[in-house]
């Protein structure tokens, strides 16, 4: 396919599969959006909310729309490796005993990690080669996953007794972090119409793996201009307090920066959203629109940060606003 159609079936596919999930998932469009941006990306996301503002279902409705291998774990404080990766178990083959490996749910190719900082980071740590590699070790031996292949896992920001805070390597491997917000007035009316009903919605499978795919490596031909690189890079250094450009409130509030990978997301995302827009090309105004997603679980508060109740996302703001007074405008 020539370019012009290559990004014609991107943005047709992506309106395929967000107009299937509005079926069910009402308002959020922000939120849908960043999570198939991030899905086509190769990327894996983490939704965090309180209780009951529909993560779960959102997951749910996302891997209905895809025609893929869904499989979902509950996170829990007895959660074992095994139970998410699989294990070596003793089978009688022609009167011999051997060990063979039974796969864990994590052999999908969408993996909604429910409440993820519930288990023990031992079983967290389990899910950082998959998330990285899209491989499994077991026994010396290395099994590949299925592609496309990626998590969406919630947590809920509320709860501190029995739940493992993610360590800074395994936030840093998911492609955005996402709030999710209390819906309107009006969501929540439509909200009840469309849960309380005798027939809910039915969700159909409108795009394939292999769709998936494509669309991946659409994205990756969209050029991007070398001072908007430039631009990118200023943004992401200018988030550590060693930075001599930095905003004041980076090198108050902020421990350490964020690293390369949350610069890669940037790119990938940006490319995504260009295309969305109907552009060929990348542009300050998508670097912008993308930072936060994907800045925000990057960002180490100081002491004095976490004293003062910071929030990274503001930070990142203060990050955008003060290149644009240097001189780096939207363009």
């Amino acid at each position: 396919m020539s370019p012009e159609q290559s990004a014609q079936h991107f943005q047709e596919t992506f309106e395929k599969i967000r107009s299937e999930i509005s079926k069910f998932i009402v308002g959020q469009q922000d939120i849908v959006e960043n999570v198939l941006i991030s899905i086509i990306c190769g990327g894996h996301v983490l939704l965090e909310g309180v209780p009951g503002l529909g993560k779960t279902a959102l997951v749910n409705t996302i891997a209905k729309a895809l025609h893929l291998k869904f499989q979902r774990i509950q996170f829990t404080p007895d959660l074992l490796p095994a139970d998410v990766v699989g294990t070596q178990i003793l089978v009688d083959k022609g009167g011999q005993k051997v060990f063979e490996f039974q796969q864990g749910p994590v052999f999908c190719n969408v993996l909604l990690a429910d409440e993820i900082n519930r288990a023990t980071p031992k079983t967290q740590a389990a899910l950082l080669e998959t998330m990285q590699e899209k491989t499994v070790t077991v026994a010396s031996k290395t099994h590949k996953l299925p592609l496309p292949f990626f998590v969406l896992a919630t947590q809920n920001p509320i709860e501190n007794e029995g739940t493992y805070p993610l360590p800074e390597a395994q936030l840093d491997r998911f492609f955005f972090k996402l709030f999710v917000q209390v819906p309107t007035h009006d969501d929540f009316v439509e909200i009840l119409n469309r849960t309380t009903g005798n027939k809910p919605p039915e969700i159909n499978p409108v795009a394939t793996g292999e769709d998936i795919i494509q669309m991946g490596a659409t994205l990756r031909e969209v050029p991007i201009a070398a001072e908007v690189q430039d631009y990118l890079v200023r943004v992401v250094r200018n988030t550590h307090p060693t930075e001599p450009s930095a905003p004041d409130s980076v090198k108050t509030y902020i421990r350490h920066g964020s690293s390369p990978r949350g610069a890669q997301t940037i790119l990938t995302a940006a490319r995504a959203r260009a295309l969305l827009k109907g552009r060929f090309h990348v542009s300050k105004e998508d670097i912008n629109a993308v930072a936060v997603s994907a800045l925000r679980h990057r960002m180490i508060l100081s002491f004095e940060g976490e004293a003062e109740g910071m929030r990274t996302e503001a930070i990142v703001n203060d990050v955008i606003e003060k290149l644009s007074f240097a001189g780096y405008a939207v363009a």
